[in-house]
């Protein structure tokens, strides 16, 4: 009988715990287990995705959710965030510009039409000014109007009060990424804490809105950096999480940080789900050049459930059509899946392996 090596060994009971406790128990891996599953070897990695799967599959359905996003004021950011083109405080090509209430109306359009459940008003600020909540009040009801979607917003620190408008605005969700590790961060980010984040989240849960935080893979973390980080994302149990890759750009400290490759890529995704069975895990920035197509349908069949459509905030991604497209090859390729809006349940027509995974 051949001999086992003691790493592989250790690997297979990982993903032996990572049975036991995420698909059946439902429960997350501890941030020592968490680093195990990112350093498992490369023969193992399609074993890993098709467990992190089978995980999102039992403890969060069978939806793939689609977002739309939009800047509402890019650039002239006055924060430090090394990987951000929007900083004012760097030499980037990004220009600081404002959308008007029609373009905001038009792009909740366009998400709509493309299936988006979502659609999420971000503006480059530290945090929002009167007249930007005013602004934002503006576009919410503007957009009611005419685009039956659900609207988040990403408008920086947040103080209670602030908080409080908007959930009286109707903003079902709040994005306000820690970006990475706690010990990471002061690498990254200089002129505001890890702390005043998570603060932000509080305030956020507190007016009874959802809350969606996540970040970049790739910033110059190590390996047990990046299970701190989604470790620390468990313990606050965001409703959603967003993951970026980084994308270095021109004129900011990150920019010549090199791209995460395919496979590493792969697995933070099945980690971050194996950190979190129940919590959506959304494909954001980044994604294209981290894992190309095949490497997003293997994502979506590796633990992540939704997906940002079309471009981010300061750089292109796919078009919108395109990421639809890629939805939709791996909803007709596994367990017949359907992109479903918020707040509906998933219809008839799962499968077997889907009644199987749901009896264990």
């Amino acid at each position: 009988m051949a001999k086992t090596n003691s790493s592989q060994t250790r690997n297979s009971d990982i993903l032996t715990v990572a049975h036991e406790k995420c698909l059946k128990r439902g429960e997350g891996l501890n941030q020592e287990e968490i680093l195990e599953i990112l350093k498992i070897e490369d023969d193992r990695l399609q074993e890993l995705l098709d467990l992190a799967h089978q995980v999102r599959i039992k403890h969060c359905g069978v939806d793939v959710s689609l977002e739309g996003i939009v800047s509402l004021k890019t650039g002239g950011c006055p924060e430090d965030c090394s990987f951000c083109s929007q900083s004012g405080l760097f030499e980037s090509p990004v220009r600081s510009v404002t959308l008007n209430i029609a373009e905001l109306v038009e792009a909740a359009k366009q998400s709509e039409k493309m299936g988006a459940s979502e659609f999420c008003i971000v503006a480059a600020v530290k945090g929002p000014t009167d007249a930007l909540l005013n602004q934002v009040a503006e576009a919410i009801t503007a957009i009611r109007e005419e685009v039956d979607i659900s609207i988040s917003a990403s408008l920086g620190i947040l103080t209670r009060e602030q908080a409080h408008r908007l959930a009286q605005m109707g903003v079902m969700r709040y994005n306000h990424n820690f970006e990475t590790a706690k010990s990471f961060f002061p690498n990254v980010v200089t002129t505001h804490t890890w702390q005043e984040r998570k603060n932000t989240l509080e305030h956020v849960l507190a007016e009874g809105m959802e809350t969606c935080c996540g970040g970049i893979i790739g910033l110059g973390e190590t390996l047990e950096q990046r299970a701190e980080f989604a470790a620390q994302l468990a313990e606050v149990q965001p409703h959603e999480v967003p993951m970026n890759f980084l994308d270095p750009r021109p004129g900011t400290p990150f920019a010549d940080r090199p791209l995460v490759p395919q496979g590493e890529a792969l697995r933070a995704v099945a980690a971050f789900r194996l950190a979190m069975p129940s919590t959506q895990i959304r494909f954001a920035g980044g994604t294209e050049l981290a894992l190309g197509d095949d490497g997003t349908e293997q994502g979506l069949l590796g633990g992540a459930n939704a997906i940002i459509g079309g471009n981010y905030l300061t750089t292109l991604g796919r078009p919108m059509e395109k990421d639809r497209d890629v939805v939709d090859r791996v909803m007709d390729s596994h367990l017949n899946l359907s992109i479903t809006p918020v707040g509906q349940k998933q219809k008839s027509g799962h499968g077997p392996l889907y009644d199987t995974l749901k009896s264990l």
